[in-house]
């Protein structure tokens, strides 16, 4: 029985008019003039009756809703999961959307013949997001391994069974995978029983959607810009369906990473995972793989973009954050012109921004660091993964001849905005590393913030945390510095 609250939502929606969105939701072409707006865990529950894809924590904490993407890149069929509780309906606009009865064949497939086989499944509710997750493993074209197996389900939350089963599972269908010895991953998959057959006519349907890119949904009025959602839905995913939209996520000018000399742009689109895959970032980033793993979850990596993080203003951004200490610079646009500002200079006041209404994050450029240079991040938060940070920072340092010549210190969650220490950086130019420079930081870093106490700590604590967070910069970069003597003095 429907109740009346969904009842009046699913009337309100039928009653606005909107142009045809299309793609595949499992294995049957759609067309639908539903808000693109609406979440796809909506659209896929009350529309589809799919109802294998659970509501959980609607904010993109539990996995409960997670789906697969699959779209066509570079001329290959690439699949990841996302949470559908954040992801608009826009998004979906020519892509491949697998929920959970999408991965159903004749009898069990072997992923969720693993799971029963290791008890990995007890009230059911969570178990759907895992499968779900497990095939987005077993389609990676990354090299197989358990950790990756495991990595795949992070952001999946079970509330009953133990993780131990779910683990052996996991170990179960990652042998399965050893054997893939690069083969196509989705052929792969079919032939092992991991996924369905219908799987192999995907590409073919994918390539008859010539615009992948839904862009503006009304062009009557001021549209809000759409990324990933992944922060917007968690604060109004029942009013974003009314609002006209402007959807950046796949928008090609948006997307990409490249090299330009010893500089790295990238579009205002690019996400976590995208930064995570590239190439140029794992040549300058040697550790990128530890500070990836602390933002977030595989399946909001997959979802969240860049200017998204920079545009929420959250004084605790962990992308931001990251680029602040690089001194980043934006490229605004608003449809007639554009201007640069630099990251640090973005943030006027607490959610106020140097940015007009009409106005988009089209591309990110920083400097490179080059060899010798020094950069880290860190982030404390009270569980060790998958949490908003308490105080975050990072650290960029380079050095000639033994003293520094540029530097940039950050901190999030220790006043009203993303925070660039100026005075910080500007101090430790001229100056060389020691024990003495790091204590001396430290205390010039406490003149410069200005944290309260919330939820996530007390001013005390937090300060506490920065000390602290500035410290382990300096013995992560520099280990032959006396750990001691730095942290006690």
């Amino acid at each position: 029985m429907v109740d009346e609250h969904l009842f009046n939502y699913l009337n309100f929606i039928d009653s606005k008019k909107n142009s045809l969105l299309r793609f595949i939701l499992n294995d049957t072409e759609l067309e639908t003039s539903v808000p693109p707006g609406t979440t796809l865990l909506d659209f896929i529950r009350y529309r589809q009756q799919l109802t294998g894809t659970k509501i959980g924590c609607r904010e993109g904490d539990c996995g409960a809703c997670t789906v697969l993407v699959g779209e066509i890149k570079s001329g290959s069929l690439v699949y990841s999961s996302a949470t559908s509780c954040l992801m608009a309906l826009g998004n979906a606009q020519g892509k491949h959307i697998v929920t959970i009865e999408g991965l159903n064949g004749i009898g069990l497939n072997a992923i969720q013949e693993a799971f029963a086989a290791e008890g990995a499944t007890q009230c059911g509710f969570c178990t759907p997001g895992f499968i779900v997750s497990m095939a987005g493993f077993c389609l990676s074209d990354h090299e197989p391994s358990y950790d990756k197996a495991i990595d795949a389900v992070n952001g999946n939350i079970c509330r009953c069974t133990g993780y131990k089963s779910i683990e052996r599972a996991a170990a179960v269908i990652n042998r399965t995978m050893g054997s893939r010895n690069g083969a196509d991953p989705v052929q792969f998959a079919i032939d092992q029983q991991l996924i369905p057959a219908y799987f192999s006519t995907i590409p073919e349907k994918l390539a008859l959607f010539k615009d992948a890119s839904l862009g503006q949904t009304n062009s009557e009025s001021v549209p809000k810009h759409m990324g990933g959602g992944t922060d917007l839905y968690v604060q109004q995913h029942e009013t974003i369906v009314e609002e006209t939209l402007d959807f950046l996520f796949d928008k090609s000018h948006l997307n990409g990473i490249r090299q330009v000399g010893d500089y790295c742009e990238m579009g205002g689109a690019v996400t976590v995972t995208d930064i995570a895959n590239s190439p140029v970032f794992g040549q300058y980033f040697p550790k990128l793989s530890k500070y990836i793993k602390l933002i977030s979850s595989t399946q909001i990596r997959n979802m969240a973009t860049v200017a998204g993080n920079f545009t929420n203003a959250s004084p605790i951004g962990d992308l931001t954050i990251f680029f602040l200490a690089l001194d980043a610079t934006l490229v605004l646009d608003n449809g007639n012109g554009k201007r640069e500002i630099q990251l640090r200079n973005f943030y006027k006041g607490y959610k106020i921004l140097d940015k007009q209404p009409g106005e988009i994050i089209e591309a990110i450029r920083f400097k490179l660091p080059a060899v010798g240079d020094a950069f880290n991040f860190e982030k404390v938060c009270k569980r060790t993964h998958l949490d908003i940070a308490s105080v975050n920072s990072a650290l960029f340092i380079k050095t000639e001849n033994g003293n520094i010549v540029s530097a940039g210190l950050s901190a999030g969650g220790v006043g009203p905005t993303p925070a660039y220490l100026s005075r910080c950086s500007e101090w430790l130019i001229g100056k060389s590393i020691s024990s003495e420079l790091v204590h001396a930081l430290v205390e010039m870093a406490q003149a410069e913030i200005s944290p309260i106490s919330d939820a996530r700590g007390t001013e005390d604590y937090k300060r506490l945390l920065l000390s602290q967070l500035i410290k382990a910069h300096f013995i992560e970069l520099y280990p032959n510095l006396p750990v001691q003597k730095i942290l006690h003095g």
